[in-house]
């Protein structure tokens, strides 16, 4: 009696495994994930990207996705006069975004004070003095550290690549669009070195190389 009952056990157990050989084949290929292919990188979804292949402009009220916000733009110019890029100025309820956008060869790679100064004029090019001091000028007051700062037109650097190009987007709570278009108007420029966002009066950031008046 015990042997028959061993000699069933071993045939169920024998029996068991024969289905799960015969399963394994196929739940094993229903579950292996396909290969993955080498050096894959994620696209860029179409819909992201204008028909040159670059990022879109940041939109505006035109688009109808910021219909009661002001926008301003700039016209962004380098040390000999030339077009190297543009801005975009969205007044929002909480303060101001700043988004620029410069071509390859605008600036030399790395970091780069960017302000924003009290006179819209960009006449003096090369120089670009005309433009005044920052928006919101104190006696040493210059610095987004600076514990007696910073002044109103105080931004963070703007990161310049390789090839010399540029993509910003900075946010401010210390002006807004109708005050920075107002009376002088107001411009845009960017310093060749970085500002430290201490030293005075400008961080140490030297000469101005690219300038675009506020509009």
């Amino acid at each position: 009696m015990i042997s028959r009952i061993a000699l069933l056990g071993s045939a169920i157990a024998l029996g068991a495994c024969a289905s799960v050989a015969q399963a394994t084949p196929q739940e094993a290929g229903s579950e292996t994930p396909p290969a993955a292919t080498e050096d894959a990188a994620p696209a860029m979804p179409m819909e992201m990207m204008d028909h040159e292949g670059m990022m879109p402009d940041m939109p505006g009220p035109a688009d109808g996705v910021f219909p009661t916000m002001a926008r301003g733009t700039a016209d962004m110019i380098g040390l000999e006069g030339q077009s190297i890029g543009s801005a975009n100025l969205l007044d929002g309820p909480n303060g101001l975004m700043i988004r620029l956008e410069l071509a390859p060869g605008s600036l030399a790679p790395g970091w780069h004070g960017i302000h924003l100064h009290a006179t819209g004029d960009c006449s003096d090019v090369g120089m670009y003095k005309m433009s005044g001091g920052h928006v919101g000028k104190m006696e040493g007051g210059h610095g987004l550290l600076n514990p007696k700062g910073p002044e109103n037109g105080d931004l963070p650097n703007i990161w310049a690549a390789a090839d010399g190009s540029a993509g910003y987007e900075a946010f401010t709570t210390l002006d807004t669009l109708s005050a920075l278009v107002a009376d002088d108007g107001s411009a845009i420029i960017i310093h060749e070195g970085e500002d430290d966002h201490m030293t005075q009066p400008i961080g140490g950031a030297g000469a101005r190389v690219a300038c675009g008046v506020i509009k």
